[in-house]
């Protein structure tokens, strides 16, 4: 994470009464904001939340789908995700998060495989041994890596040919990048695809067993208990309010703009996706605003499937097939179970400028139901029960080599201004650990 830098506001004089200085815009409902907004009532702020969805969470949010509360974008927990257990803490919600043993597969070569462990590998059909020895052997010691920063200039594909070799490369990577990033795929820092390896590495029993997690009722169960949180402590949500300008005047914030009104502050924090950024805060500096039109993000198109029978035994299911445009499948109810109803995440990533992203709902929906057809010929038709089709335009941001580096720090040179979105996590992945736990750092520096 790069260091957070701040401006002292000891000696300024703002325009404000000692009430409107403890309120503090939050610009985004996501972990992230939720995080802000979280610890800033923690500190004695009145935090102010404009969100433009109709709830909170972001990629987190959770919907109605036939009956069930479920995030529109599949979620999970690793023992490693210690800001997440926090809050779980200070909420008095731990005894809501539940462990499962989980496993993973591999559909190759029209077959279904074991996948996650020693055994797996060696008897994976299609890699010879010292391809599986070279990828086992890259695998483990990614996991046991601790520094990331030798890793931060390299490109990513480069370096993982040059541990794994070629074979193992174009049967058990080639597709996750060509179908997540496409001609973005040599673009991308060797030291986010590790920290991508090792916190799945991290949650492991041991070297055959994997843990993963999740909170009884979703998400929805820690995002509601944080709002609640936040609005007992004096903090307000503005939900279907778009900020659709940050004024500035003389070097510093003086309130946000939604439709049809001005609301004063002194202090605004921005956590929504940098591309946004241009258009809300027309009134940066010029160099800022390339650096933030500069950002690249993946969209993606996410296909979740209700079903009357399970597809496989697998939580996670890594694809490789010539007839599939998808690197792999998130089965939940194998980690989450929801009754008699099998629910699968089937996303589609790509860039959001790619006409793909501009297809019908339907013609996922046509995909995802071939595709699990393939995957196991038991699967009818009839057995389909449900499907729902979400589209989120910046899911991914595109993080290159020296990422942190193109990149503005979070406190822009404009007083009382804070931007930031989930490509500050980097290296690590974006998630509602890394979120709420970069918010609440965010937050500190803030109210300094």
């Amino acid at each position: 994470m790069k260091p957070l830098t701040t401006r002292s506001t000891a000696g300024l004089r703002w325009s404000f009464n000692p009430m409107t200085q403890r309120r503090i815009a939050v610009i985004g409902a996501g972990p992230m904001g939720l995080g802000v907004a979280y610890q800033l009532v923690q500190q004695g702020c009145i935090p102010v939340v404009f969100e433009s969805d109709d709830r909170v969470g972001g990629m987190t949010s959770t919907f109605d789908f036939g009956g069930i509360d479920i995030e529109r974008y599949y979620h999970f927990h690793c023992t490693s995700d210690s800001a997440f257990f926090q809050v779980l803490q200070e909420l008095s919600l731990e005894e809501k998060m539940h462990w499962v043993n989980t496993s993973m597969g591999y559909y190759y070569q029209q077959k279904l495989q074991p996948w996650g462990n020693p055994v797996a590998l060696l008897r994976f059909s299609g890699l010879s041994l010292a391809a599986k020895f070279r990828y086992g052997l890259h695998a483990f010691l990614a996991t046991k890596r601790k520094e990331w920063k030798p890793l931060d200039q390299v490109e990513a594909t480069a370096w993982i040919k040059r541990w794994v070799g070629t074979e193992a490369y174009d049967v058990l990577w080639s597709k996750l990048f060509e179908y997540k990033f496409y001609d973005y795929s040599r673009e991308l820092s060797a030291a986010w695809i590790w920290s991508r390896i090792r916190r799945i590495g991290r949650s492991r029993y041991d070297i055959f067993r994997e843990k993963l997690g999740y909170l009884e009722g979703g998400s929805s169960t820690l995002l509601n208990s944080m709002k609640a949180c936040i609005e007992r402590g004096g903090g307000e949500f503005h939900l279907k309010s778009a900020v659709t300008k940050v004024a500035i005047s003389g070097g510093k914030v003086t309130g946000v703009h939604t439709d049809g009104a001005f609301h004063p502050f002194a202090r605004v924090v921005s956590t929504i996706p940098l591309p946004y950024i241009p258009a809300m805060i027309p009134d940066l500096p010029a160099e800022l605003m390339k650096k933030f039109a500069a950002v690249k993000n993946i969209a993606v198109v996410c296909v979740i499937v209700k079903l009357k029978k399970q597809v496989t035994g697998n939580f996670w299911l890594n694809v490789n097939d010539p007839a599939m445009d998808i690197p792999g499948l998130v089965e939940y109810t194998n980690l989450r179970p929801l009754g008699e109803e099998h629910i699968v995440y089937v996303p589609f990533y790509m860039p959001g400028e790619h006409p793909k992203y501009q297809d019908d709902d339907q013609v996922y929906e046509n995909k995802v139901s071939r595709y699990i057809k393939a995957i196991n010929p038991a699967v009818t038709d009839s057995d389909i029960t449900q499907i729902h089709v979400s589209r989120y335009r910046y899911a991914q941001p595109i993080c290159g080599p020296g990422y942190l580096d193109k990149v503005p720090s979070p406190s822009l040179p404009i007083k009382g201004l804070w931007v930031a979105d989930t490509s500050y996590y980097y290296p690590e992945d974006r998630g509602i650990s890394e979120g709420i736990g970069f918010g609440r750092e965010l937050a500190k520096h803030v109210t300094e």
